[in-house]
């Protein structure tokens, strides 16, 4: 592999900027020793922080031309906003500023998708349910993939005659539907504070925060400045709370992702992703997740088919980036 044929890759979140080196042509095109990690409250901008990185990494003269920069926020055209971070990106401008000849920019959750063909048994846990065997080369499929992580990220991957096609949503902002009396009444003190309540309200770190302050507000307490990690340490020391807090968050992330896979047709498996989903994942194979993913009327027995699966990959991000890269190579002129 020439250093021209390699790709810079970026997963950006609110929180983290992870950059990495691609060959597209090889089978497994993510160069897992070039990972790197930062801040994006350490750079101004996504060019800056890409510069830091091929500096750091000694690739700034290896002659990269390409990039694909999978962002959390709506791709809109050429420009792409963060949505839990003010960086907003403009494809022409990033492209010139690292003198690249091409540069693509990806909604985060539709490079996370496109990581789903490239997953292997060992980077997936089964949430109740069927188990999910990766395939080689799927030919026709219909896949569902969202997490919790700063924010909700959702996002879809439809494989028709082996080609995918990755679908790019803001499906974390839909209106949170309550299953419950309880949810009911979390949704009535969410309200008074947001207004419109939308799903990431609760199933994303602030959401943890806020469905435990919520609680403690029906309970008629107030519990002080928390911290996500402050409700998961506490419940899992026992805390009633917390424990509870925790409860909620697994049954409505079960709901919402049973919604999820109705909508998008996606009878060929959920994928579980986000930085959330390691740190509870023995929380959600001991929560309601599975049970209210099932639990939709008539079609209840189509959902019990589904399969839902937690990814534990830690650069799926990357991953899904990587295989965008290898998509959409240019194409060699013939000899």
């Amino acid at each position: 592999m020439s250093d021209e044929t390699r790709v810079l890759l970026a997963d950006i979140g609110g929180t983290n900027a992870r950059f990495a080196l691609a060959d597209p042509g090889a089978a497994s095109p993510l160069i897992v020793d070039s990972i790197h990690g930062f801040a994006v409250a350490d750079f101004p901008s996504l060019a800056d922080a890409a510069r830091h990185y091929l500096r750091e990494t000694g690739q700034q003269e290896a002659g990269i031309a390409r990039g694909v920069f999978a962002v959390a926020g709506r791709v809109d055209g050429d420009e792409a906003r963060i949505t839990n971070h003010p960086w907003v990106i403009s494809r022409p401008r990033l492209q010139a500023q690292l003198g690249f000849e091409r540069v693509s920019l990806v909604n985060d959750f539709a490079a996370q998708a496109m990581a789903i063909p490239l997953l292997q048994a060992g980077d997936v846990v089964q949430i109740g349910g069927p188990s999910w065997t990766p395939e080689a080369a799927p030919r026709h499929r219909t896949y569902a993939i969202l997490g919790p992580g700063t924010g909700l990220g959702v996002g879809g991957l439809v494989i028709r005659e082996g080609r995918q096609y990755p679908l790019e949503t803001e499906g974390g902002h839909v209106s949170f539907p309550p299953g419950t009396p309880e949810e009911l009444a979390i949704l009535d003190r969410l309200s008074a504070q947001f207004g419109r309540v939308s799903n990431e309200r609760l199933v994303c770190g602030p959401g943890l925060v806020n469905i435990h302050r919520a609680l403690s507000e029906i309970a008629g307490e107030d519990p002080g400045p928390m911290q996500p990690a402050d409700i998961t340490a506490r419940a899992q020391a026992g805390d009633p709370r917390c424990m509870r807090t925790v409860d909620v968050f697994c049954a409505v992330f079960g709901a919402i992702s049973g919604d999820l896979v109705l909508t998008l047709g996606a009878w060929d498996g959920v994928f579980l992703t986000g930085g959330l989903v390691p740190k509870m994942l023995d929380a959600l194979q001991h929560s309601g997740f599975r049970q209210r993913f099932e639990h939709k009327g008539r079609f209840s027995p189509n959902m019990a088919r589904v399969p839902s699966m937690a990814v534990l990959h830690p650069h799926a991000g990357l991953l899904g980036s990587a295989a965008f890269a290898r998509c959409n190579a240019p194409e060699t002129a013939p000899a």
